[in-house]
């Protein structure tokens, strides 16, 4: 049986998951949102960050979503920011599909990941990406446009989302472009920690 393919994601409450700047990125607003992982031992052990660490239903979720993805699929805009900021092994491990025009070898990294860049589109990359997990869930890594083409496509199962107690007032808003006509949320699971609420929706065509 094919796995699910899914997106999990930290958001502000105001709706936002990125600034709108890829320079800032790791700016003090982007590293509130995300607060509430770089405590998390899980996190901190795949980014070889050192020992210790926090336990508990955050750090089990962060464990859960890395053990459930086969490969993970992306747009150009995160691979770039990533690539600059990822360590030499970068914290995938699995096979990585990047949706972009640029014409690239594969990029083979420490540890297991591999970047392979699909130029034909969307469904292409997902495709591969089926090929490569067998049973396996897809992670729709990023960022929030291509979160939304596969959103709008049609061809997300399931999501996440980490609310973050944060606002930011403008960037890349989540859900901004969604066509609403086509798509039906079923609640599957609320979460609250210490830190976020972790909320997950499976998708159904309306």
């Amino acid at each position: 049986m094919a796995g699910k393919v899914f997106f999990s994601v930290s958001m502000s409450l105001d709706g936002f998951i990125a600034p709108e700047s890829l320079g800032d990125l790791m700016g003090q607003q982007w590293m509130e949102l995300q607060q509430w992982i770089f405590p998390q031992r899980f996190f901190r052990e795949n980014l070889k960050l050192g020992e210790g660490g926090e336990e508990g239903r955050d750090n089990d979720i962060v464990r859960e979503t890395f053990e459930r993805t086969g490969a993970s699929v992306m747009g150009k805009r995160m691979f770039d920011a990533g690539e600059q900021m990822w360590p030499a092994e970068a914290p995938f491990h699995t096979p990585v599909f990047v949706v972009t025009h640029e014409k690239r070898d594969p990029w083979e990294r420490p540890g297991g990941t591999t970047f392979h860049f699909v130029n034909d589109g969307i469904e292409p990359a997902l495709d591969q990406a089926r090929e490569a997990v067998g049973d396996r869930d897809i992670r729709i890594a990023g960022g929030g446009a291509t979160v939304l083409e596969y959103v709008n496509a049609g061809l997300v199962d399931e999501f996440s989302i980490a609310l973050s107690p944060v606002l930011f007032g403008s960037g890349i808003r989540l859900f901004e472009g969604v066509d609403a006509s086509r798509i039906a949320l079923e609640p599957v699971r609320s979460e609250p920690s210490s830190r976020v609420t972790h909320l997950t929706y499976a998708v159904h065509p309306r």
